[in-house]
């Protein structure tokens, strides 16, 4: 379509056949005529851990890398379940066994390295964590409006809420509610906070208690 409004007018353009292949995290911003126009919707889902162990000992051949199996499901069990951040960890933790040790990755280095940089266990980073328990201590568990924590923790709020915060939904440390968003029992557990926990659950002047 050229112009708009009364002056608007379509030119018929000749195109050999042809294959569209379009990727996106936001398909219901587009409009309804081309998301129809694609024959096959396929969603990703993210990799489970046993998968991305193999993702990392392939990635380590690659690199001509020794490591040890119970290194590589650690590095998986961290990857948010994204195959780039597994791959990336694996190097990280590369450079720790290269300087600290004699270049075999095992558990032990790998341990030490991913608490280095402050990924834990679940695959939480040092702002995953942050924003958990600025929700907890600060706002009682929630609900709190993204811009107002996205204020607390000095993150911008679209990155909090396109980078972070799908994560945490997905693993269920918050949902996401009208009046905000809110801390789950796991996010609690998570932090080691079953005292505030017990206190949000059996406090009768808390307004709008999640549990």
């Amino acid at each position: 379509m050229i112009d708009k409004g009364p002056g608007a007018r379509s030119v018929r353009i000749n195109l050999n056949p042809f294959t569209l292949v379009g990727a996106t995290t936001r398909s219901g911003l587009l409009t309804a005529p081309l998301r129809d126009r694609f024959g096959i919707n396929c969603a990703l889902e993210y990799y489970d851990t046993e998968d991305l162990r193999q993702i990392v000992l392939r990635s380590a051949r690659i690199l001509q890398l020794e490591i040890d199996q119970d290194a590589a499901y650690e590095i998986a069990l961290r990857s948010r379940g994204t195959a780039r951040i597994a791959n990336a960890l694996l190097k990280r933790v590369r450079d720790f066994a290269q300087v600290l040790g004699d270049g075999r990755i095992n558990l032990e280095i790998t341990r030490f390295a991913l608490n280095k940089l402050k990924i834990d266990k679940r695959g939480l980073d040092a702002i995953d964590n942050k924003i958990l328990r600025t929700m907890i201590l600060t706002f009682k568990g929630g609900p709190v409006g993204v811009g107002t924590l996205a204020t607390s923790i000095s993150e911008d709020a679209g990155t909090l809420e396109e980078v972070y915060e799908p994560f945490l939904i997905k693993e269920g440390f918050i949902i996401r509610t009208q009046r905000g968003r809110i801390a789950t029992e796991l996010a609690y557990q998570h932090l080691g906070m079953d005292a505030y926990l017990a206190q949000r659950k059996y406090n009768p002047d808390e307004s709008g208690s999640l549990f």
